[in-house]
């Protein structure tokens, strides 16, 4: 449930070529036209459309055409993630998981949010105190909110509180994931939160992975809608259903792209760096200086945060990019596309120091009315200075 980067698989299990319908479906819709689907009546859209806002949010989907035939066939489909309380929220699990809950909502999905306190508290962030990690809870609710999060299909679900009104249920489905594991397996998951098999890991944190495996399950996920960090513990989930007697439907995995840091060479964003990504609660004058100061070398697209903001961040929330020049740079010019922001980009059309202008604007644009809230909500004020205060821990 920490935001770590890992994109490796860590199971048997080998993703089959997708259904030739599903793979047609999947490839007949641009970016462009996902942002359209988004504003259309849920009852208008189609199966095919369905779909493809759904495959949209993720860039593995396991299986394509088990969530074909889930949209098809099942009523009430069940997405969840899990979130670590652990401190200030970047913009990636801020607007873009925004946008990922908004497209399967929008679909009839419902989003169950597991505000995983236990687990913050197993992983000793906050010093494992209890309290402070349910406070920073509260808080990444009301960011979520603040900044245009459809609620109407999201429930919040308190992992300490659920667990504890339901204890039989949940701890028989560990012991039984336990049980039908060995200890190398668990130890190849424990990046799921941020170390490595290699770390010193306590008794707890060796426990974690069976625990969110069993999540999945407890609260009856079809989709586990996480970033690739945690693709190895949903995978495992998988193979635990093959073990069961009778057999578990096996949950889809759509996993969305783990966006990087804006310093040179880091892989993933970091909480404890401030330099490291953009808050969601930065004034305007910190996304400034930010954006100024982040890796984007001229004319090079791989590896570079501020193309990967436009890419994952302002272009679907905003649908465009806007950039200022002076005629003599080529003059104003609007970007709908990445394809197009990218061929100019490489081709030197378009210089960092006209793209960072323009891609601080508009994340200041997007992040304007979570700053509104939490100044003009006394509340949700005292909640942000109280988080504020307390260290951030790994």
């Amino acid at each position: 449930m920490a935001d770590q980067q890992d994109g490796t698989a860590a199971s048997s299990e080998q993703p089959p070529q997708a259904p030739a319908a599903a793979d047609a479906v999947a490839q007949q819709f641009s970016m462009l036209q996902i942002t359209e689907l988004l504003k259309k009546p849920e009852t208008e859209l189609t199966l095919e459309e369905k779909f493809a806002l759904c495959r949209s949010v993720g860039e593995e989907c396991i299986q394509e055409g088990e969530l074909l035939r889930m949209l098809e066939k099942k009523p009430n489909i069940v997405a969840y993630d899990g979130f670590e309380p652990s401190g200030r929220m970047h913009i990636a699990q801020g607007v873009l998981k925004a946008l990922n809950v908004n497209k399967l909502t929008k679909c009839g999905v419902t989003f169950k949010f597991w505000v995983a306190d236990w687990f913050a508290q197993l992983n000793n962030k906050m010093g494992g105190d209890l309290k402070k990690i349910q406070v920073v809870g509260r808080y990444l609710v009301e960011i979520w909110k603040a900044v245009g999060m459809n609620m109407e299909r999201v429930e919040f679900l308190s992992a300490s509180e659920e667990i504890n009104k339901r204890p039989d249920e949940y701890w028989t489905l560990v012991m039984d994931i336990a049980r039908k594991n060995n200890l190398k397996r668990i130890m190849r998951c424990t990046q799921i939160m941020g170390r490595s098999e290699n770390d010193e890991l306590s008794a707890a944190q060796i426990f974690y992975p069976v625990m969110q495996a069993a999540d999945i399950f407890f609260l009856k996920a079809d989709i586990c809608q996480l970033g690739m960090d945690q693709r190895k513990v949903n995978m495992l989930a998988r193979e635990y259903c093959d073990d069961c007697k009778p057999k578990r439907l096996k949950p889809v995995i759509l996993s969305h792209a783990m966006m990087p840091g804006l310093l040179e060479g880091q892989e993933k964003m970091s909480k404890s760096d401030p330099n490291s990504a953009v808050f969601m609660e930065d004034t305007e004058q910190e996304v400034k200086t930010k954006i100024k100061k982040a890796y984007c070398p001229p004319q090079q697209v791989a590896c570079n945060p501020c193309l990967s903001y436009a890419q994952h961040i302002v272009l679907p929330w905003c649908e465009k990019l806007e950039v200022e020049r002076a005629e003599a740079n080529g003059g104003n010019k609007a970007y709908t596309t990445f394809e197009e922001l990218c061929a100019d980009y490489e081709s030197g059309a378009l210089h960092p120091a006209d793209l960072k202008p323009a891609l601080a604007k508009h994340l200041n644009a997007i992040l304007q009315p979570v700053r509104d809230h939490f100044e003009n909500n006394a509340e949700a004020k005292a909640l942000l200075k109280q988080v504020k205060s307390y260290k951030i821990t790994k």
